[in-house]
């Protein structure tokens, strides 16, 4: 009930910014042995945190410009701050053992936006209402977040007339697979993107064997470029509904040219699909 109320506030906190909440999320580091404080330009009037595993106090009494944060093992997570001037800050929390900063003095620029008093009609009520079945904003705040992440799965590339197309990582999350995928482009020519593609596929035994091939449709794409330039190297993320392989199967990652002949196939073990990070 209390993870229901949190996530209700930080949804809702999230519809009454401006538009202008496309910079990637920062990742504050805490643990359980020290305190990490943060200071703001004004004071805090609310902070919410999105998981028990991390706990944000500040003085709820008196304005103060510091909190202070502590967390203990368990998933990443987020951090939601309302200055009292309505100024909204918005980071992803993360355990680590060992601390390398202990304090963060928070710039007016890190904002995400501005909370806004009242709804202006009733049709703002129901578009918030609809906010709790749309994922998008949670989306793009993970993937922003896996991007900055140096975690990787293994060693799934395959290279191609000077194109490079890696798996670096497959995160499970909330009953889905988060599949980081990175096109790298060594070649003089620009790579004009014209679809990447994920499948299974397996191979029928008998004396006509045959390739079945079924279609992963992504929930969300998060940073799919049209275009990979000259010795560029681009890194986005499809999320996909959770599954699993048996041993007979694979996934290919499958990326096509545009008006061109650099397409490649890239096979993916059940291994990596049945044990994501």
């Amino acid at each position: 009930m209390k993870n229901s109320v949190l996530m209700a506030g930080f949804i809702l906190a999230s519809f009454l910014m401006e538009a202008q909440n496309t910079a990637l999320l920062d990742t504050i580091f805490a643990n359980d042995q020290k305190n990490v404080a943060l200071f703001f330009p004004n004071p805090i009037r609310q902070g919410i945190v999105g998981s028990n595993d991390f706990v944000f106090t500040y003085n709820r009494e008196k304005e103060q410009y510091f909190g202070l944060l502590q967390a203990k093992p368990g998933k990443p997570s987020n951090l939601l701050v309302i200055n009292t001037n309505g100024a909204i800050y918005s980071y992803i929390l993360s355990y680590r053992e060992q601390l390398e900063k202990l304090y963060y003095f928070v710039p007016q620029s890190e904002r995400i936006g501005f909370e806004q008093p009242k709804f202006a009609e009733r049709s703002d009520s129901v578009s918030v209402a609809n906010l709790f079945t749309d994922k998008s904003f949670y989306y793009e705040r993970f993937c922003s977040y896996l991007l900055t992440r140096k975690q990787r799965i293994g060693s799934i590339q395959k290279r191609k007339n000077g194109i490079v197309l890696c798996l670096e990582n497959i995160v499970f999350d909330k009953e889905e697979l988060y599949f980081v995928i990175k096109i790298e482009n060594k070649s003089s020519l620009d790579y004009d993107l014209n679809f990447l593609d994920v499948s299974t596929q397996t191979r029928k035994q008998g004396k006509k064997k045959s390739i079945q091939r079924i279609s992963q449709l992504p929930n969300f794409k998060y940073g799919v470029p049209s275009k990979v330039a000259e010795k560029q190297v681009k890194r986005m993320i499809y999320v996909l509904p959770k599954f699993s392989l048996s041993n007979d199967k694979m996934v290919v990652l499958e990326l096509n040219e545009k008006n061109g002949e650099r397409n490649i196939k890239l096979k993916v073990s059940n291994k990596y699909i049945n044990n994501p990070n």
